[in-house]
């Protein structure tokens, strides 16, 4: 419930560092590495979408060398939402406490996850924030920055939502959180996924917490970001927000 953090908290329990890829093969060996650097009791899922450049593959070496590297190869690519829901079901199914979203390409930097582990220990919900004080990005294009801010504040006022960073995917999840927002419920994909869960969080009544981050752009390989993407959210977002308006109107329980 979001009582401000003032309810008691279970143990985290294990963790599992979920990184959803397509075509990142030069990118996914020193990300594993340095997840497994930063925090080396967590486990890693790499969720590859059939990536023609053999990122499976590499995937697949790296687990074969270590026993806390789990790959979940897919048949084609689906979309971030479709990667992360597969993910966090076979980590709940594996009976991990701790669900972790990180980008394959070192703009979540993993040095920075043990901030957002400590805070999950008083939190239904970590979100790696770029919006809050302390919080950045570093090499973005200033028109890139504005469309990221610019759906925050957008997605925020819409959905009358207080966190500041709604859109960023670095997050840490407990268990029990993405029992209780309905994932079965969710069909969103890419941008807007990951409002989606934020909101599904928030409206369910889950103390959500923001963790100031340093975001950094890629250096190498090509973001996924597209038209397409930014046009699914624009939709989306706008119909949430109708129907949660419509439904506080008429007394309605949020869906």
């Amino acid at each position: 419930m979001n009582d401000g953090g003032q309810r008691r908290y279970g143990p985290l329990g294990r963790t599992l560092v979920i990184i959803p890829t397509y075509n990142e093969a030069e990118n996914i060996k020193p990300i594993v590495s340095r997840v497994r650097a930063a925090v080396p009791e967590a486990d890693i899922l790499v969720a590859d979408d059939n990536s023609p450049d053999g990122t499976g593959k590499v995937a697949d070496e790296l687990a074969s060398a270590d026993d806390q590297v789990q790959v979940l190869h897919r048949k084609g690519k689906e979309g971030l939402g479709a990667a992360y829901l597969a993910g966090f079901r076979w980590g709940i199914e594996h009976g991990y406490g701790v669900l972790v979203e990180m980008d394959a390409d070192g703009s979540h930097q993993p040095e920075e996850l043990p901030r957002l582990l400590t805070a999950l220990k008083g939190a239904d919900l970590v979100l790696g924030s770029r919006w809050v004080p302390g919080g950045r990005v570093v090499n973005w294009p200033k028109s890139r920055e504005m469309i990221s801010r610019g759906g925050s504040t957008y997605s925020r006022l819409l959905l009358g939502l207080q966190t500041r960073d709604v859109t960023g995917g670095y997050r840490a999840f407990r268990a029990e959180t993405l029992e209780g927002i309905g994932l079965d419920r969710v069909a969103s994909q890419g941008y807007c996924f990951q409002v989606d869960l934020a909101r599904r969080a928030i409206d369910a009544g889950y103390h959500v917490v923001e963790v100031p981050i340093t975001f950094v752009d890629r250096e190498i390989g090509d973001s996924k970001m597209s038209r397409d993407i930014l046009v699914e959210a624009l939709w989306r977002v706008t119909s949430w927000g109708v129907t949660s308006r419509t439904n506080r109107v008429l007394g309605r329980k949020a869906t």
